[in-house]
């Protein structure tokens, strides 16, 4: 007989139909991140706080809600390295990922957002572009931003969100539409038509979550999509 005791099994954080955190838990973070959103359609934060402020704003606001949720996540005894699921041992992990996220990108965020943003004469509010970076400086603070809500959206939306509702409804599309609607609901300040959009997006993020059975390519392509959005836009400006 061995004398070695087996592991306790790893939560399969994007199809099982088990919570992870208590549906209060859920209800706080959704009332939060659907509350600043709101907050966010009405008000202008570049132009009353300027774009540095807001930026740093939005970067603790983020990983303050993924801390409240490694809390929620504690007392259920899982790790939010099992939410994010998959392993970098290798060299060649990390490049697969990479490549997996920018042709996801390149592929899912052409059609979506530029195809079917065409043919809805989808524009960005001022609100939106305003707050676009426009000195190095802001730059800067951009790539942060956009790092911070590669990570931490991914693991709100897919990671957390996308596990809660698939046990709420026992059923993985019902997770990742759900996650989809509340991912696009959270982006109230960029205006109703690319709320939806948005919302299609996170719907083609969360069934990459669920066949990697890992956030980290979503992780990689959400990030890079961002700084590439707010750095290119700068540049096309001058």
């Amino acid at each position: 007989m061995s004398s070695t005791t087996a592991s306790p099994a790893v939560p399969n954080t994007t199809s099982s139909d088990t919570s992870i955190a208590p549906a209060c838990h859920t209800a706080i973070v959704l009332c939060v991140m659907l509350g600043l959103s709101l907050v966010g359609a009405h008000v202008d934060f570049a132009a009353t706080f300027g774009r540095v402020p807001s930026y740093l704003f939005v970067i603790v606001v983020e990983w303050a809600i993924v801390a409240f949720i490694w809390w929620g996540l504690n007392r259920r005894g899982v790790r939010l390295s099992n939410v994010v699921g998959g392993r970098w041992a290798r060299g060649i992990d990390v490049l697969r990922d990479l490549g997996i996220g920018i042709a996801f990108i390149l592929i899912f965020g052409g059609a979506i957002q530029g195809i079917i943003g065409y043919l809805l004469k989808v524009v960005p509010p001022q609100d939106m572009r305003e707050m676009l970076p426009q000195t190095w400086f802001e730059m800067v603070t951009w790539v942060l931003l956009s790092l911070t809500g590669g990570f931490c959206e991914e693991v709100i939306f897919r990671g957390y969100l996308q596990r809660q509702f698939s046990a709420f409804t026992r059923s993985l599309v019902g997770g990742i539409v759900f996650q989809a609607i509340a991912f696009g609901l959270s982006h109230g300040y960029q205006g109703g038509k690319l709320m939806g959009l948005i919302a299609m997006y996170g719907a083609c993020f969360g069934a990459l979550a669920h066949w990697r059975s890992s956030l980290r390519p979503g992780i990689v392509g959400h990030a890079l999509q961002d700084i590439a959005g707010g750095l290119l836009a700068r540049l096309l400006a001058h």
